[in-house]
């Protein structure tokens, strides 16, 4: 439907032209971008008019969500470098626990204690670390779910699937950084590990 500008009182029309363009939405069967230069040229025809950003609805969702999705990637990037920083802590701090430990590792292999024994010993003292840490950051992401919910877009601020998926995450990672220094323990000599005494 074309509306002649020349209808229109001078004080509508300046207004329209400089706060609400007129823009036009087309339901087409085919790809929009194919249908794009024919739409433009039956506009161009019926009106004279030069017809400019003829966009499909995908790209106008796309730029309207383009804050929300940057904010996503930048939050996402964030919490990587995050569980990278707290990979390397875990494993750092249990590395200086078995190392603090060497001559004490040494006297339970002394005494008989098996490599699995030693390895179970370390790896229940990391694992206790971190599910209490897990535990906190379940807590505290749960008492600020609303204030997060304006960085969400299309999954709710407490989605089980989410808490779950990110709570195996965190305990894998922290599982890998406790298993290392644990493997190292196990294969401690206890005789040199006494000497370090």
């Amino acid at each position: 439907m074309y509306v002649p500008m020349a209808q229109e009182p001078d004080g509508v029309t300046t207004l329209n032209v400089r706060l609400l363009p007129i823009v036009w939405m087309v339901r087409t069967a085919t790809p929009p971008l194919m249908a794009a230069t024919s739409i433009e040229k039956a506009l161009q025809r019926a009106s004279g008019l030069p017809v400019t950003r003829i966009r499909s609805m995908d790209q106008i969702v796309a730029e309207s969500t383009a804050r929300s999705r940057f904010d996503m990637w930048l939050m996402t990037l964030f919490g990587g470098c995050a569980l990278l920083l707290s990979a390397i802590g875990v494993y750092g701090l249990m590395a200086y626990s078995v190392q603090q430990r060497t001559a004490e590792i040494g006297i339970r292999m002394a005494l008989g204690a098996d490599a699995n024994s030693v390895r179970n010993m370390v790896l229940r003292g990391g694992m206790a670390l971190a599910i209490s840490g897990i535990t906190m950051g379940v807590v505290s992401s749960l008492s600020f779910a609303r204030v997060l919910s304006g960085f969400l877009f299309g999954v709710a601020p407490r989605d089980p699937a989410i808490f779950t998926t990110v709570t195996l995450l965190l305990a894998t990672v922290a599982f890998i950084a406790v298993w290392l220094p644990a493997q190292r323990a196990t294969r401690l000599d206890p005789v040199t590990a006494l000497r370090q005494e």
